[in-house]
């Protein structure tokens, strides 16, 4: 009687394969979320470049003077400049306890202001032109959000 070969894996072999999916899986889950970060902080900086570079172009063209807001609605002289004001992607996910920056609303502030908490949104000082993210919670390299355009 000839015995054919069983094709198949063994029970141990299976563990073994599920034992290393695992431990791959363990490493791989929180890099992927500190990579969603890391992109959310890029989108962030080409949002306030592209904010940035609107403001620049009516400081332009109005010769010297800065807009007096950022609202991109009809009836503002600034919504030719600018659609819509992008939204801030952060989400302060490197600092535990944090609130999170994200949204698109737009803070004025006195002349030299600058962030000085956890805040949401951007903030626009009207008297120099400047634009800041509106939180001083740190970034994954231990930058404030605010220092963003800055640096």
């Amino acid at each position: 009687m000839i015995r054919l070969k069983e094709n198949g894996f063994t029970l141990v072999e299976l563990m073994i394969v599920v034992a290393i999916i695992g431990i791959l899986s363990v490493i791989a889950i929180p890099r992927f979320a500190q990579m969603l970060e890391k992109s959310r902080e890029g989108a962030t900086k080409g949002n306030l470049a592209g904010i940035k570079s609107a403001i620049s172009i009516y400081y332009g063209d109005k010769q010297g003077i800065w807009p007096t807001t950022l609202q991109s609605f009809s009836g503002y002289a600034f919504s030719k400049y600018l659609d819509n004001i992008l939204a801030v992607k952060v989400t302060g996910a490197f600092v535990g306890g944090t609130s999170s920056p994200v949204g698109s609303l737009v803070t004025m502030t006195a002349a030299s202001s600058v962030p000085t908490g956890s805040g949401t949104g951007w903030m626009y000082d009207s008297s120099y032109g400047n634009v800041y993210v509106n939180s001083t919670v740190t970034d994954s390299r231990s930058i404030p959000y605010s220092f963003y355009g800055f640096e």
